[in-house]
């Protein structure tokens, strides 16, 4: 087929996960005929396999923890939880793994939804190919958009391929929970997917190849007290350990270590990265090199290419779903004011054109029992940046809402506060309840608050809220 007989469009988005769909949103809004390719579930991996499945399952376990701190209803909340209504509930969150509403909803913003397999086949132009075998070209007027998002990385082991080993997908739409499971990684899915695990009933054992232990990037405290939490309930975590090689014998995973150890288990999960989907999509035809990440500016366009935006997992920013549709609405509006003509954006500010959130205030959560969230940079990372910082810290315990969650809270808030601008450059809060806190931690570092401002910020008593005003006198004692 020649660009002559292919379909014509404004916009094409390749990927119809949370990030493409946002981009179609937006430039639907802006009066732009969209086409958006999708070559499995309309909704992509965050509503089947990742972000609603995972916290489906792990409600429950945080909610459990909860009641349990609680005196009053701490006895009536001893039994195990009831896994085949945990599973059937995360049945729920992701439809049974049918995406009829998320089709309604692409076609109640005007898209036009194309299923198959998209790849690039030159400048602006997408060739799809459909399940039955058929082919078209869609061409695009102003903007191809690949939102095709990122897959696990499995290590290059001998035999993995045999073994069968879980994937975060596995891990989030398992039918039944295995007796016994080896986690390797120690990064948020590896330690999402162990408490969730072994809550509903799996002996769990946490590979851990480095020595800098849990949740590597967020402020030491953060791993360690959801590694204190893990093993309190039954974990089995091993730090400085990496899995040689895997087999299966008969029914049983055999994983052996660097140190010669043999951990046995019904099922392993590898949680140990990930890599773009981008090896298959037609890079090739236009100067890219198929399987890498796609660089882009601050409008997701990616470099050398004046049509051609990459917005979501793939451009390696941030690997997050609220950061990619965060992207695609940044995207989509870059999309729609060069359609309308607007001067190049490159010259000057951007504002609503340019996802600047990327660079120094990305937030997440990790639901763990203590949940530990963050936003901007840790002390270390500040540190190493050349910004002259001061962290200061606060037992979350001694705060009069944090009480209010039960016996033995456990939990601890830093703030990095930036001493020449006078600004908070990162916060981290670990402990129950706190992943709801992050955001106005979040409005603090992107909107660059003066600390001089945030003491007239007055927390409601009593909450949790009141770690700020905690945070804050901290900063001015010491």
């Amino acid at each position: 087929m020649t660009q002559s007989d292919s379909i014509a469009y404004d916009v094409v988005v390749i990927g119809a996960g949370p990030v493409g769909e946002n981009v179609a949103d937006r430039t639907r809004a802006a009066g732009l005929s969209t086409a958006i390719v999708e070559s499995e579930l309309v909704g992509g991996e965050c509503s089947y396999w990742a972000c609603m499945p995972s916290k489906a399952l792990l409600r429950p376990v945080l909610a459990r923890a909860d009641a349990r701190r609680l005196p009053g209803l701490s006895r009536s909340v001893r039994d195990p939880l009831d896994t085949a209504a945990v599973l059937a509930r995360r049945d729920e969150f992701t439809s049974h793994w049918k995406d009829d509403g998320q089709v309604q909803w692409v076609e109640g913003v005007g898209a036009d939804l194309y299923r198959g397999q998209g790849r690039l086949a030159g400048p602006r132009m997408v060739e799809v190919a459909a399940p039955d075998g058929t082919r078209r070209v869609l061409t695009a007027r102003h903007a191809v958009a690949v939102c095709t998002g990122s897959g696990a990385a499995l290590p290059g082991l001998p035999g993995l391929a045999e073994v069968r080993p879980w994937t975060s997908r596995e891990a989030t739409s398992a039918e039944s929970a295995p007796g016994r499971l080896i986690v390797v990684g120690g990064g948020v899915v590896a330690v999402e997917m162990a408490t969730a695990w072994q809550a509903l009933g799996s002996r769990v054992t946490l590979l851990v190849r480095g020595n800098d232990g849990l949740l590597a990037r967020m402020e030491p405290f953060a791993g360690e007290l959801v590694a204190e939490a893990l093993t309190e309930a039954g974990v089995d975590i091993r730090t400085g350990t990496s899995v040689e090689s895997v087999k299966r014998e008969g029914g049983t995973v055999v994983a052996v270590t660097d140190t010669g150890d043999r951990v046995e288990a019904d099922e392993i999960l590898f949680a140990t990265g990930r890599v773009p989907r981008t090896d298959d999509i037609g890079l090739d035809t236009v100067g890219l090199e198929p399987g890498s990440w796609l660089p882009v500016d601050d409008s997701l366009r990616v470099e050398g290419h004046d049509w051609l935006y990459a917005v979501g997992d793939v451009n390696h920013r941030a690997l997050l779903t609220h950061q990619g549709k965060y992207q695609a609405r940044v995207a989509g509006a870059a999309i729609a004011a060069r359609a309308s003509g607007v001067p190049d954006l490159d010259s000057g500010p951007w504002g609503a054109h340019a996802a600047t959130a990327d660079h120094d205030a990305v937030p997440q959560v990790v639901f763990t029992d203590p949940e530990a969230a963050s936003v901007g940079l840790t002390l270390a990372e500040a540190e190493q940046a050349c910004h002259r910082v001061r962290a200061v810290d606060v037992d979350l315990a001694t705060v009069a809402g944090a009480s209010l969650y039960g016996d033995g809270y456990k939990g601890r808030a830093r703030m990095v506060v930036d001493l020449e601008d006078e600004i908070v450059r990162g916060v981290t809060f670990v402990g129950p309840g706190v992943g709801e806190l992050i955001h106005s931690a979040t409005v603090a570092v992107a909107g660059r608050v003066p600390i001089s401002r945030l003491w007239h910020a007055v927390p409601s008593y009593p909450t949790i809220s009141e770690v700020w005003l905690r945070l804050l006198e901290a900063y001015r004692d010491n």
